[in-house]
């Protein structure tokens, strides 16, 4: 069995370019000024940022890029790996703070948003729509 990701998929970019051309072109631009229209951050330093954000994402593909844009400028394994690590830490840390929405929740704390409709007459559920988007 082919495996799920595989850099063949990114031969299909043109083609999803085609389907949405104004888009596509926008994005494009966008990226680019990201990394070239500015140079208060350094080009190693954007592409080590994009190695971390890559990791939380769960993009194989943004890795082996950013990954390969940073060896060439300079980047070491170390770099790398202290990187992933404090976007690991601060993703952690993340996910311990907003636990405190949890026992909020929990609690019944007044104005948490899981409290929010506490006030609210009971009605349909259906014709509000979902209550959690994640």
């Amino acid at each position: 069995m082919k495996p799920y990701y595989t850099p063949d998929n990114l031969k299909r970019i043109p083609e999803l370019v085609r389907l949405a051309p104004q888009t596509a072109n926008s994005f494009l631009t966008f990226e680019k000024n990201v990394y070239h229209a500015s140079d208060a951050i350094p080009l190693k330093t954007k592409e080590l940022i994009a190695i971390a954000v890559a990791h939380l994402t769960g993009c194989p593909y943004c890795i082996d890029v950013h990954v390969k844009k940073y060896k060439e400028l300079g980047g070491t394994r170390e770099e790398i790996v202290e990187a992933v690590l404090v976007a690991a830490s601060t993703r952690a840390g993340a996910i311990l703070s907003h636990a405190t929405h949890a026992l909020n929740a929990f609690d019944g704390v007044p104005g948490n948003h899981a409290d929010s409709s506490a006030d609210e007459p009971s009605s349909d559920l259906s014709a509000k729509g979902p209550e959690c988007f994640c």
